[in-house]
């Protein structure tokens, strides 16, 4: 997927391949969390010079993954090597506003979520604040 590097993923794959997987931990992808994981890519700094175009061979390295009963583990072990301690927060950060953009939160989403805060041991009043902020900004009327 990438080259002989050290690391499979860059820090933006990385941050791409959880967006990309709580999109799918519903088993159906919506419009809303496809066009909320472009818009990131698109416009934060964060992804400034990142190749859109490998936003596809991500989303089959994430779909690939799935498939496999411990593709889960395999997952958070590429993104623990791969993505900066710093941007952990920013992860998760992404992960609750692709969870959120369809307006609806299943249980799939929900527990993956968890399992991000777990595996990212994310401190649970930072991951509130995340959460309520993605909440405030996919508010509907």
């Amino acid at each position: 997927m990438a080259d002989a590097g050290t690391h499979p993923l860059s820090a933006q794959d990385c941050l791409v391949a959880v967006m990309i997987a709580v999109s799918a931990s519903d088993e159906q992808i919506s419009t809303a969390e496809l066009v909320k994981i472009e818009s990131a890519v698109n416009n934060l700094p964060v992804f400034g010079n990142y190749d859109v175009d490998r936003i596809n061979i991500i989303a089959q390295t994430v779909f690939d993954l799935f498939s496999d009963e411990d593709g889960l583990d395999a997952l958070f072990g590429l993104i623990r090597e791969s993505l900066p301690d710093r941007l952990f927060e920013t992860a998760y950060a992404l992960a609750c506003d692709v969870a959120a953009a369809d307006g609806v939160l299943g249980d799939g989403e929900l527990r993956l979520l968890e399992e991000i805060r777990y595996e990212l041991d994310l401190d649970r009043l930072h991951a509130a604040a995340i959460e309520r902020g993605s909440r405030a900004r996919h508010a509907r009327l």
